[in-house]
């Protein structure tokens, strides 16, 4: 197997096992034919370059006639999103688990780091990834780094589809398989044009990202105990984790005052990104995508209620609730701002990172409105 972005194992952490246990693990995709399996990766692409022109000129975040840095649009398959993540964790976990390997030594969670090792460690990551993998539709990757088998653009990032989970939704959904894959496509590109229209956005978030690693004063045995729970949760080994409130998430053990305050600048910015591309994905499907309305219905309602106690006890534990309010919160901040001082007034949102909205803006977009615009008007 080709090893992630070098040799595998890092001491914490390793990387080919943990993509080696995921591909292993997870699920098979629904049952395609080898003939309609090609028709999906091509319509995928299809809609992926037409969502590029319907993305821009509904945001108008890039001036007619200008072009930004491009960045690649890769089909791919569950194992193809597990190597692309797995290479974009170690990218940015690396700076953490070399600050956690220093500590080994003089942790008080040094025996139990011991005991697990860096490959018990990649076999939990990797039952992770695999039950991510069969969820994730698509993805933009921002800090991807570059792989024979997974090009890059020249600025960093690349827009993942998972054809596979598409047209699982898609069934369970029961929808209209061409509009449901536009659907998700105006979705995703609305992520790439905010990364190729806005050069400081990646570098702004990587800076504030390691900054909240290099922040963390955790000893590296809770952090593995908790990467722990989360597996055995996965594989039915924590049963009281169906039965009571779960443990707490991954996140919420790593905090700093120092990180409360960086974590809340990043929530305020992931909400902006994903709420932004709903409003844009519902704005643009009107025009586009005849059934919408009840794509939208349909997808609202399995988004919030899980597939399961299992998947909202692993939700709890992973974070994953908190991006499903970042939806939620950060569609109605663009919403209210739109309707306030139209697409051009809320496209000052991406002048710098001095103006992108704070955690207490998400829920009160008229702040946000007095402070950027108001202040800048006067």
């Amino acid at each position: 197997m080709t090893s992630i972005g070098g040799a595998g194992t890092s001491g914490m952490v390793d990387w080919n096992l943990a993509v080696a246990t995921a591909t292993r693990l997870v699920r098979p995709g629904p049952e395609v034919s080898r003939d309609e399996a090609r028709e999906v990766v091509a319509e995928l692409r299809r809609h992926a370059k037409a969502s590029e022109e319907h993305v821009r000129a509904y945001t108008r975040m890039i001036p007619e006639g200008t072009e930004p840095h491009d960045t690649p649009v890769l089909v791919v398959d569950r194992a193809g999103w597990i190597k692309a993540n797995v290479a974009g964790f170690r990218e940015l976990l690396t700076p953490l688990l070399g600050k956690m390997q220093d500590r080994r030594s003089t942790s008080p969670g040094s025996a139990v780091l011991g005991a697990v090792g860096g490959k018990i460690t990649g076999v939990e990551l990797g039952m992770l990834l695999s039950f991510l993998a069969s969820r994730i539709l698509g993805q933009y990757e921002t800090f991807a780094p570059v792989t024979r088998a997974l090009p890059a653009g020249t600025g960093g990032g690349r827009l993942l589809l998972v054809a596979p989970n598409i047209v699982h939704v898609e069934r369970e959904l029961d929808v209209s398989p061409h509009d449901f894959r536009l659907w998700v496509c105006l979705h995703e590109e609305t992520h790439r044009t905010q990364f190729t229209a806005v050069p400081w956005l990646r570098d702004h978030l990587q800076g504030e990202i390691q900054s909240f690693l290099a922040a963390t004063d955790v000893d590296p045995g809770t952090v593995i105990e908790r990467l722990r729970e989360a597996a055995q949760t996965l594989a039915g080994g924590r049963p009281e984790a169906e039965e009571g409130e779960p443990a707490p998430s991954l996140v919420e053990l790593v905090q700093t005052p120092e990180q409360r305050e960086i974590l809340g600048r990043l929530t305020a910015v992931m909400s902006l990104l994903e709420g932004h591309a709903d409003y844009v994905m519902d704005g643009v499907g009107p025009e586009v995508v005849p059934s919408v309305a009840e794509i939208r219905e349909k997808f609202k309602e399995r988004r919030a209620r899980g597939a399961s106690r299992l998947d909202l006890a692993l939700r709890k534990l992973l974070g994953l609730d908190a991006k499903l309010r970042q939806y939620r919160d950060g569609e109605r901040f663009v919403r209210a701002v739109v309707d306030e001082v139209g697409m051009d007034g809320f496209n000052r949102v991406w002048t710098s990172p001095n103006t992108l909205p704070t955690k207490t803006e998400i829920a009160a977009p008229a702040d946000w409105i007095a402070r950027v615009h108001r202040k800048a008007d006067s």
